[in-house]
């Protein structure tokens, strides 16, 4: 894991109306499930005998589960420390310093300066801001290290905002409820470019490596397209059915995926925005958010608590990651290191899932058939009802599992 390092970042402007009820906006510490009210899910030790001293602390496999008071709809991981912030409903924001090291995983800060429910939230680049959006239409700016409110934009949009996307060192993308997209430049006050084009909210936003391309999934169904060197719309794509609630890049940026509120992903050919060239159904109520591991494994969370890793080319529902416990899963986010993810739901907790066996995960183009009403293959120590972990995945086996019945995937494999 990186070392933790100095962060130093000067005050830019205030808002002054709001400045003044900062020190009155913080909340409470919450809760960590390795304090003594709380016991961990996975793992206890039995309790020391009396009179000897506490041995060291005990390594596990992933940090322990942290409970919020609130659902948590924003996640995000600091781009170098082991620091995981999130925001909840109730517009409050955390950040965390995790570890794998038995009851060091802690809170560092909380802010309680959005009026209403934090939608999203992303650190910059160099990690030393921390930008949240919220409900409440304002875009804040936190100071990292001190937790300190450095920059609001309080009517940043005329309704509530849904989505955050950081550009670059300066430039940020926001989407509304009523589907405006919005640049801004930290530097100025107003935004340098403002399009509606599409006819519902906007859910997630993703951009291509040359930073010059957005795009955008919505409510609507359709995948848009938009210039943000030029500060022009390219087009939207042919809606779909249900809505598209996230949106990622894969195969090396040649390939867009899409969730969708119906269950299906929805691929996309780089500069073949208009139609999709290929489809698949999950066996899942929804794909609310997803998150790339590999160029060619993303990890989904639904609304029945699972989060399933999907291989895209050959179209795979690998196996089962680990779940809420029956509970929606609202956000995942993959660390810096890319060997942890973490998950919010809610149930509202905050888990991590150790990703370094799936990241080392080849499937085969050649799909065996499995049995009718079989389970997912369990991919982490932490997934439920699951044996044989890895079974069948490693190249020492024999078969490659199927770990979805055929009549629950609905794919056109293509390249």
């Amino acid at each position: 894991m990186a070392a933790p390092c100095e962060v130093r970042h000067g005050a830019e402007e205030w808002d002054t109306r709001e400045q003044a009820a900062e020190g009155e906006s913080r909340r409470p510490s919450i809760t960590l499930l390795s304090d003594a009210a709380l016991q961990t899910d996975t793992d206890t030790d039995s309790d020391t005998e009396a009179g000897t001293e506490a041995s060291e602390p005990r390594e596990r496999d992933t940090p322990e589960d942290i409970v919020l008071e609130a659902p948590a709809n924003g996640l995000a991981f600091h781009p170098a420390r082991n620091l995981l912030a999130a925001g909840d409903v109730d517009g409050d924001v955390f950040v965390f310093e995790y570890s794998c090291r038995e009851g060091e995983t802690k809170e560092l800060w909380s802010s309680g300066h959005h009026l209403k429910s934090c939608r999203d939230l992303a650190f910059s680049e160099d990690g030393r801001k921390l930008i949240t959006v919220s409900k409440d239409k304002a875009i804040h700016i936190l100071d990292v290290e001190q937790g300190r409110l450095d920059k609001r934009i309080s009517k940043a949009h005329g309704v509530a905002i849904n989505s955050l996307l950081l550009v670059d060192e300066h430039l940020l993308a926001t989407g509304d409820d009523s589907g405006r997209i919005r640049l801004w430049d930290q530097r100025k006050e107003s935004p340098i470019m403002d399009l509606r084009h599409h006819e519902e909210y906007i859910a997630d936003m993703a951009l291509d490596s040359a930073k010059k391309m957005l795009l955008t999934a919505s409510g609507d169904g359709c995948l848009g397209v938009f210039n943000i060197k030029r500060h022009r719309f390219e087009l939207l794509s042919e809606a779909q059915n249900g809505d598209l609630t996230s949106v990622t890049l894969m195969k090396r940026g040649k390939k867009v995926a899409c969730g969708s509120s119906e269950g299906t992903i929805y691929l996309f050919n780089w500069n073949g925005f208009g139609a999709t060239s290929d489809r698949f159904a999950l066996k899942a109520e929804s794909v609310d958010c997803m998150v790339p591991v590999t160029d060619n494994l993303l990890c989904t969370g639904s609304t029945d608590g699972i989060i399933r890793a999907v291989n895209i080319l050959p179209n795979r529902v690998v196996g089962s990651v680990g779940q809420h416990a029956g509970e929606p899963v609202e956000q995942l986010a993959l660390s810096h290191c890319g060997q942890l993810l973490a998950s919010s739901g809610h149930d509202h907790r905050l888990k991590f899932w150790n990703m370094t066996e799936l990241r080392s995960v080849v499937v085969d183009d050649y799909r065996k058939r499995k049995k009718k009403g079989g389970q997912l293959q369990a991919l982490s120590s932490k997934a439920w009802g699951m044996d044989d972990f890895f079974a069948g995945l490693k190249e020492e086996e024999a078969t490659v599992p199927a770990p979805v019945d055929d009549d629950e995937e609905e794919s056109e494999d293509s390249d």
